[in-house]
């Protein structure tokens, strides 16, 4: 007989923690993979139990809210009289830690690139009122594609929760090695600890040792809020010198001179993320980015913002007489000509020609309710597209989804200018006013009746 926890089919074991055990099992309402950590209750010990419970509440409600492409996903919890179990989206990946020593030392630019992603990831869960508060390599996993999976918000601090007065706050959570100097002095957190706690693990993952090291934890903590951090340049020269002040600047003492963001942070990272790559290995992409940064569209967007576009949206070489979008269906995808022509109609009708940069399928993204197609597009030669998927761009920054929003606006007024104008040519003679004079709001010749 399958052995089972809850409705969930188990598999084999994935890992065995002192206090918890992960299995992978299967979700058969789901037909999925899923990883289950179970925590056993101590009778014996009240104290612990009620501690590994509210850990697990901590986990289970934060991760629920956190729907990001590198944060793994938490689907149900339950608890019972002798255990409780967290059901967790299964990543088949190995967690950083297995690459921080220094024969086994990932290349450059793939840890370049991982943690990029964790920065934006962390930027996201500020965003939604979650601290990690425990950053490390062994609670980031990577799969086989080089995308990180942030897991284990057991210790998160819900800045949401905090400001309700039910505090999730434990003293002294965390690992040593990887905390922020106002974490281990018990002062007020914000998502600077987290940074900082990445700044530690990007050092790790680039020199195959701690920035700060010692034979005790007295002392480690007194050169973690005292001491300098070493030039990760000075300790291996093959380095970016471009990485030595993104370094310091993530593991600033002062909070003041620290990075404020997450975004900000990725942002000093990309500077030098697509300088480094094999040649081989960037060609596609730095193609790509080359590519939308010439067109008018993205003209307002940052590089970090076109590097994180490109992460976010699909790009599709689209044949010659191929229906892009269908009228009537019902979709809010919206997408940018790169390359090619396709031809817009209404009711069998042609509307109009679209080329190189040009948005179509923006107005069933914009409108609120209504997201029914009201045009056909198809190709008129053979056309390179960029395809925009409303759910992968919420889940992007703020600032990416800011840019899109402002930018779609703007085509969307230029084109019923440019419908105006047409309609203009067509139409019959204006009526004529009595005076040139143009009216001014607010002003009105009165006549007082007696």
């Amino acid at each position: 007989m399958t052995e089972r926890i809850g409705k969930y089919e188990v598999q084999r074991t994935l890992g065995k923690g002192a206090t918890a055990t992960v299995y992978l099992c299967r979700d058969p309402d789901a037909g999925r993979e899923v990883a289950v950590k179970v925590i056993r209750l101590d009778s014996d010990n009240a104290a612990m139990s009620r501690r590994l419970l509210k850990l697990f509440n901590t986990e289970g409600g934060v991760g629920r809210r956190l729907e990001h492409p590198n944060i793994v996903r938490v689907y149900d919890a339950m608890i019972e009289s002798e255990r409780a179990y967290l059901v967790m989206e299964y990543v088949d990946g190995t967690p950083l830690d297995q690459f921080v020593s220094i024969s086994k030392l990932l290349p450059l630019h793939r840890v370049i690139g991982i943690v990029f992603k964790c920065a934006l990831a962390l930027d996201y869960a500020y965003r939604q009122g979650v601290i990690h508060r425990d950053i490390k390599p062994a609670n980031i996993l990577v799969t086989a594609d080089d995308e990180p999976k942030i897991t284990d918000f057991g210790l998160s601090l819900n800045l949401q929760r905090e400001e309700g007065g039910n505090s999730t706050f434990i003293m002294g959570v965390g690992s040593p090695a990887y905390m922020s100097p106002e974490q281990i002095k018990a002062y007020p957190l914000n998502q600077k600890t987290d940074l900082y706690s990445l700044g530690v693990v990007l050092f790790q993952l680039l020199t195959g040792r701690l920035p700060f090291r010692a034979n005790n934890p007295a002392t480690l903590v007194y050169r973690i809020i005292n001491q300098d951090t070493p030039s990760i340049c000075a300790l291996n020269p093959n380095l970016p010198p471009g990485l030595d002040p993104i370094l310091k600047k993530a593991l600033e003492k002062d909070l003041y001179n620290r990075y404020k963001n997450g975004a900000e942070f990725a942002k000093d990272l990309s500077a030098v993320r697509y300088q480094i790559l094999e040649e081989h290995e960037t060609q596609e992409d730095t193609e790509h980015f080359r590519m939308l940064r010439e067109l008018p569209f993205f003209a307002d967007f940052e590089d970090i913002e076109i590097w994180e576009v490109l992460r976010i949206c699909v790009w599709r070489e689209i044949a010659a007489k191929v229906m892009l979008m269908q009228e009537g269906d019902e979709s809010r995808h919206f997408g940018i000509i790169v390359k090619g022509y396709a031809e817009v109609s209404a009711d069998g009708r042609a509307i109009c020609r679209l080329g190189e940069g040009e948005v179509v399928g923006e107005m069933a993204y914009l409108h609120p309710k209504n997201h029914k197609r009201r045009a056909s597009v198809v190709t008129l030669e053979p056309t390179l597209f960029l395809e925009v998927n409303p759910a992968a761009l919420g889940l992007s920054s703020e600032e990416v989804q800011e840019r899109f929003h402002k930018a779609l606006i703007e085509r969307v007024l230029d084109r019923l200018a440019e419908a105006d104008r047409i309609l203009s040519q067509q139409g019959q003679r204006a009526v004529s006013a009595e005076s040139s004079a143009p009216f001014a709001a607010g002003k009105f010749d009165l006549e007082l009746l007696p």
